[in-house]
């Protein structure tokens, strides 16, 4: 068996360190997961209640329906935006509009 050159034999080696702008970007991917996390919570939460005011409560699936539609649709958008205006920009302003909804 061939031994990579560096490593110890048996694995007993330590892992390499994060350098800290992998672990502030690895930080940032978290947050931005966690960020969409709780959107979709926040949406499946409150639709009930929203379309059952509307006196239309057979229609939650439909609106359900629409709400990952249009999330689907939006992600080529970000997608374009980010390449025109850059990917950190437009992460803050997403992250703006969503503290501010």
């Amino acid at each position: 068996m061939a031994r990579r050159s560096g490593a110890q034999p048996g694995g007993g080696g330590r892992a390499p360190r994060l350098t800290p702008k992998v672990r502030r970007t690895f930080i940032a991917l978290l947050l931005a997961m966690a960020i969409a996390g709780m959107d979709y919570t926040i949406a499946s939460t409150a639709l009930p209640t929203i379309v059952g005011e509307m006196g239309a409560l057979t229609l939650l699936p439909w609106v359900l329906t629409a709400n990952v539609l249009a999330s689907t649709v939006t992600v080529p958008l970000y997608g374009k935006l980010s390449d025109v205006f850059g990917r950190r920009r437009l992460m803050h302003v997403a992250i703006l509009l969503f503290v501010l909804g």
